[in-house]
């Protein structure tokens, strides 16, 4: 087999290698784009506050529970609210890196 730069392969096998590279490219736009319709929610102080993210990891809406409003703790409900939103953006994280990895077999890619 004839080696190019680096002893990289060349001619068919680098056609295929790009024709491989382009699959993946496209499967991972269309897991992308499918991620992005995804909803992904989570809860905090035993269902009071709900947060909902999408699969771009943009805030879709929060529902509060109106027993847990008191005036008198607005930090309470904070932190609820906050503990709600970062585990609906972990849960979408971990969604997306769970069918990044099903694409790229668990290649190590850099910026994937």
């Amino acid at each position: 087999m004839a080696r190019g730069f680096q002893g990289f392969p060349q001619g068919k096998n680098v056609n295929n290698m790009m024709k491989q590279v382009q699959k993946l490219q496209k499967q991972m736009e269309e897991m992308q784009e499918n991620l992005k319709e995804q909803e992904f929610e989570a809860n905090a102080g035993g269902g009071a506050i709900k947060a909902v993210v999408n699969g771009s990891k943009e805030l879709v809406r929060v529902e509060i529970d109106p027993d847990v409003v008191d005036p008198d703790d607005v930090d309470m409900l904070q932190d609820l609210v906050v503990a709600a939103v970062n585990e609906a953006l972990r849960t979408a994280e971990e969604k997306t890196n769970n069918e990044m990895g099903k694409l790229t077999g668990g290649l190590n890619i850099p910026g994937l």
